[in-house]
């Protein structure tokens, strides 16, 4: 490549940048929504989130060991196949239900992998609120050898 289409290159690269932040935006959960990172079961914090508790469990994945050898680093891979706004994870073996909401729009690809702590042996719940208003979900059970959290 020559050294001008290179340049070039770099400095369409570093205006796309600079004007993709603006088209970009999330939702600061914490602040619209401060009940659902204190709720301490996972009904009351899907409750606090969707105002409803009625979930469909079909349209979500959710993938993650049958036993957790350290609770500090689980491994959680969830997607959906439903045309959905947000997804969110609970879990009901801390203090606090909640571990994270993610906005979606038509650019993403609702596919995640993370990781949580957990305590001691719980169940996760992927909950994914479809743009019909519906609330699908996907549950699973696990058991942690060893608490991640002071455990």
């Amino acid at each position: 490549m020559e050294r001008r289409n290179f340049l070039s290159l770099v400095g369409m690269s570093a205006v796309a940048l600079t004007v993709a932040p603006a088209a970009v935006s999330a939702t600061d959960w914490r602040a619209d929504k401060p009940d659902v990172w204190h709720a301490h079961t996972v009904e009351d914090a899907i409750q606090a989130m969707y105002g409803s508790t009625t979930l469909i469990e079909e349209g979500v994945k959710l993938t993650a060991p049958d036993v957790a050898a350290n609770g500090g680093a689980i491994p959680v891979d969830f997607a959906t196949t439903v045309d959905a706004k947000t997804i969110a994870v609970f879990q009901d073996a801390n203090p606090e239900a909640a571990v994270m909401v993610i906005d979606i729009n038509e650019f993403s690809v609702p596919q995640y992998s993370i990781k949580i702590k957990m305590g001691k042996s719980g169940t996760i719940t992927i909950v994914a609120e479809g743009k019909d208003g519906k609330l699908y979900a996907a549950k699973k059970t696990l058991e942690v050898a060893l608490g991640g959290c002071e455990g």
